[in-house]
């Protein structure tokens, strides 16, 4: 890559992460040989079925012990092994620019992860995209691997800010009609917009056949509410300002926002779409570490 440093990638970070893979969990498309299984047939490392012969096939590829034991000439088919091409949709919306204490806010976590991902996924020999989003697009880097393209992707992050409001569910829709290529596509956003929307907008990548990740991000004030003198709320997208005593709210708060956590993972699961939900408090490598083992151990 072009330079040695960049604000939101740290080698010694990604480091401890480099004996895992974000491997596909479905057959996806695409262009090289790597490390995923491909929709598409050819003469690979793992068996899929047999074909019948026809004139011109490669004799190497035949069974002989299916000949041997029907008369018939059959070829031997298999999975082809191919790379995956993934786009990271990131939230920047005004929301994400949160943080209570500690180092990060949300957007500054999410850039972290992204560029995190970006680079386990083409150290594997995967296309990453990037887009960020808030009410609109705000930039769209199509999927590629080569170091000048991570290098843009990075610097790209560096000159991310938290835009304006949210529309998250009609965003989506856009994005699961115009990013064709079926591959993998991952969320990160603190999921602040009609839940019913954002549901519909998921069903719709899941539709035309992407396998989904979603990082849920909040800041964990977020979810302790840990407030206890009256304080005034200002909402960051719309500037609304409310007045409230945390004591005579914090409770059922608390209910709220684990209604609204719950929804997502309940509804996500139901689609077959991996949800993660994460904090600003957990170093962005420990949770991504944590996951991929998990995510490891239940594809074996």
């Amino acid at each position: 890559m072009a330079r040695d440093r960049y604000l939101y990638f740290e080698p010694q970070r990604v480091a401890r992460l480099r004996n895992l893979n974000l491997l596909a969990r479905q057959a996806v498309d695409g262009f090289i040989t790597g490390l995923h299984r491909s929709p598409h047939k050819g003469f690979s490392v793992e068996f899929s079925e047999h074909r019948e012969y026809t004139p011109g096939d490669d004799l190497r590829h035949l069974d002989w012990v299916a000949w041997g034991r029907t008369d018939r000439y059959y070829i031997k088919q298999y999975e082809q092994e191919t790379n995956l091409r993934a786009t990271i949709l990131l939230d920047v919306s005004a929301s994400m620019g949160y943080r209570y204490s500690g180092e990060s806010t949300k957007l500054t976590y999410g850039c972290f992860l992204s560029a995190c991902l970006a680079y386990l996924m083409a150290r594997q020999q995967d296309a990453a995209g990037m887009i960020a989003f808030d009410s609109d697009v705000r930039f769209h880097l199509p999927p590629s691997s080569t170091p000048a393209h991570l290098d843009r992707l990075f610097k790209q992050l560096e000159r991310t800010r938290p835009g304006r409001t949210t529309a998250i569910g009609q965003t989506f829709h856009k994005l699961a009609d115009s990013i064709h290529k079926r591959g993998l596509v991952v969320i990160i956003s603190d999921l602040y917009d009609d839940p019913d929307e954002i549901v519909r907008a998921l069903q719709h990548f899941v539709y035309k056949k992407h396998q989904v990740i979603v990082f849920h991000l909040l800041d964990e004030a977020e979810i302790e509410f840990p407030f206890r003198q009256i304080t005034s709320f200002v909402d960051m997208e719309t500037n609304e300002r409310v007045q409230v005593d945390p004591r005579t709210v914090g409770d059922a708060y608390r209910e709220e926002i684990v209604a609204f956590i719950n929804r997502y993972r309940r509804e996500c699961s139901d689609r077959n779409i991996e949800y993660i939900q994460a904090t600003t408090t957990t170093p962005y490598d420990r949770m991504l570490m944590d996951y991929l083992a998990r995510r490891k151990r239940a594809t074996r």
